[in-house]
């Protein structure tokens, strides 16, 4: 696990905005914090905040510059931490003045008022095949030959990509999850709360040992969340982000 965090009252905190050209929403929002509109006290994103950033192909910064250069001029002012995901990875050089999170380093352990926060993206432990690509397909090496033959393609690849993931159902039902997360987490780690995303299911289950929380994908529906008192259990209170607009 990664150094010990303390999360404040009144962070924000998003997950799966999968964030692109064609996916622009959690812009707006983003810009809100930049401009002090809205202002967070720390800002926490959990992953697969961009459809596809992978630090050292060059192409899929350009296609995010805009978000990219908004989240570093926030990083002056905001502490933000950043989980990594299955569509965001190697992110250290993109973002500087941001504490990134590799998946090796998640869940990553936090404290608010005592209590003990588990923080992850939610692709950390999904069998050896699993394992196995993530460790692939974050390869250096891999990612070089990646890139130069998009660059020999026109970018072929990631236009494809990116359509591709335009099309995709981020808001599944996921049956049986609070089995599958019982044998997942539940068994696994002792904390107060267990935050995780990944899975888009915006949902909490009282474990009684521990509080677990699947984040609701911001691609789906512009939820964000916000830490509060621990006078409720919850922990996080949700919001809507609608045209600049919380309801």
């Amino acid at each position: 696990m990664s150094p010990k965090i303390e999360l404040k009252e009144g962070a924000f905190i998003i997950s799966d905005a999968h964030y692109s050209q064609m996916r622009p929403e959690l812009l707006p929002f983003i810009e809100e914090i930049r401009s002090k509109k809205l202002k967070p006290t720390q800002l926490i994103l959990m992953g697969d905040i961009f459809d596809a950033l992978f630090g050292g192909v060059q192409y899929t910064q350009k296609l995010n510059s805009r978000m990219i250069e908004s989240l570093n001029e926030i990083s002056q002012f905001v502490e933000i931490i950043y989980l990594e995901g299955n569509h965001d990875f190697n992110l250290d050089q993109i973002f500087p003045n941001v504490k990134t999170v590799p998946i090796q380093m998640q869940p990553i352990e936090c404290f608010y008022h005592g209590k003990k926060v588990l923080l992850a993206h939610g692709d950390f432990d999904i069998g050896g095949f699993y394992k196995a690509y993530v460790k692939i397909v974050r390869n250096k090496i891999v990612l070089y030959v990646l890139k130069a033959l998009d660059n020999a393609l026109n970018h072929f690849i990631w236009k494809r990509l990116n359509i591709y993931l335009a099309k995709k159902d981020d808001c599944k039902e996921f049956l049986n999850f609070r089995g599958f997360i019982s044998s997942r987490v539940f068994k696994k780690y002792e904390c107060d709360y267990f935050i995780e995303g990944h899975f888009h299911q915006n949902k909490v289950i009282d474990f009684k040992e521990l509080i677990y929380v699947n984040l609701a994908a911001f691609a789906c529906n512009q939820r964000y969340f916000r830490v509060k008192s621990l006078h409720d259990k919850e922990l996080l209170e949700e919001n809507i982000f609608s045209k600049g607009i919380k309801v």
